[in-house]
């Protein structure tokens, strides 16, 4: 229990269990949600779109799904301080199903999941607390906190905390280039916790490593993209802090991840004009997944970057942008005709 208080420090209001599913209407497009209430009743209340959620301050655990047909939805805290309501559960991959057919997977141990086009969060904490520590006979220890997946998610001010796999940003289907934008978010874990096969951008988000009790490194990876080889664009990181909990050189920025129903995958990340911290491994800072699909086969490259985990030491382990490349590499190419960033924080 220690370690999960750790993970949730900061957050404020007192948890709840049991809370009664109820949402308060204080006008035809708004829904309230106050401790005692239930946000997935709130967005199973949702008919049409165009509606906002707003969650008052507080602890919700419960999972939330929000369907694909609940478009152009918002869900936002009260308060502009993220910590003021969260929204945390704590299954895991390996975590059995009550009706006993089988466990979660890593997917289905996800607190939020959205198909839904459209989407905004903004100002909230979306976390998975659950502990490898606690749970010693359970092998698929991959824990979401997000599970996002529609066109056009949009994340803003948003903690998103757990510890393995902690925000899947992937798509509808492995045909679809489904966009999404974070923004000063704050993303926190140990092993590709930053995963999918979405057309993502992080941009002035914080990424933080999380200290791991494991004698070998590297302890984990901040990014597993399994972008689509059709797809020009995978994971755009900008303007961004890498920071970390663990020892100088614990972690990797990435490896690619190459599932075994796609293996034509290509992944994809570009990390540009962000400080990256001594947590990083400058001298070796991508490796395999598998041996089969080598890092250096794949679209992983720098550009402009700058702190103690981005110095460029060994030249072939850091693959950088051309200026001509990086021009390519922008919140407009990657987000094409929709443009959150132009909206006001």
């Amino acid at each position: 229990m220690v370690a999960r208080r750790t993970l949730l420090a900061g957050v404020t209001g007192a948890a709840l269990f049991g809370a009664a599913p109820t949402a308060h209407a204080r006008s035809r497009r708004v829904l309230h949600v106050r401790p005692g209430d239930s946000v997935q009743a709130a967005v199973d209340a949702v008919a049409g779109s165009g509606w906002t959620i707003v969650v008052h301050p507080g602890t919700y655990r419960e999972t939330v799904n929000v369907p694909a047909e609940k478009v152009e939805l918002t869900i936002r805290g009260a308060s502009r301080e993220p910590r003021a309501a969260v929204i945390v559960h704590d299954n895991a991959n390996g975590t059995p199903r009550p009706d006993g057919s089988g466990t979660y997977g890593t997917a289905g141990s996800a607190t939020f999941t959205s198909a839904a086009p459209g989407l905004t969060v903004r100002d909230l904490t979306l976390a998975n607390d659950w502990l490898r520590a606690d749970h010693p006979d359970i092998t698929g220890t991959q824990a979401v906190a997000a599970y996002v997946t529609g066109d056009r998610s949009y994340f803003e001010n948003v903690r998103l905390l757990a510890h393995q796999d902690t925000l899947f940003a992937d798509t509808t289907a492995l045909d679809a280039f489904d966009r999404q934008y974070y923004r000063h978010c704050h993303i926190e874990g140990d092993v590709d916790f930053v995963f999918g096969r979405a057309r993502a951008v992080f941009d002035a988000c914080r990424l933080h490593t999380l200290q791991r009790d494991v004698t070998f490194t590297p302890k984990g990876m901040v990014f597993a993209p399994s972008t689509a080889r059709a797809n020009p664009y995978g994971f755009l990181a900008l303007r961004s802090r890498i920071t970390s909990g663990a020892e100088d050189a614990a972690y990797k920025i990435a490896r690619p991840w190459v599932p075994t129903y796609e293996t034509t995958a290509w992944p994809a990340l570009v990390v540009r004009d962000t400080w990256i911290g001594p947590g990083i491994d400058a001298v070796t800072p991508y490796v395999n997944m598998r041996d089969a699909y080598p890092w250096q086969t794949m679209r992983f490259r720098e550009h402009a970057n700058s702190g103690p985990g981005a110095v460029v030491s060994v030249p072939e382990n850091r693959p950088q942008l051309t200026p001509e490349d990086a021009a390519t590499h922008t919140r407009r190419t990657y987000l094409g005709d929709w443009r959150p960033y132009e909206r006001r924080p």
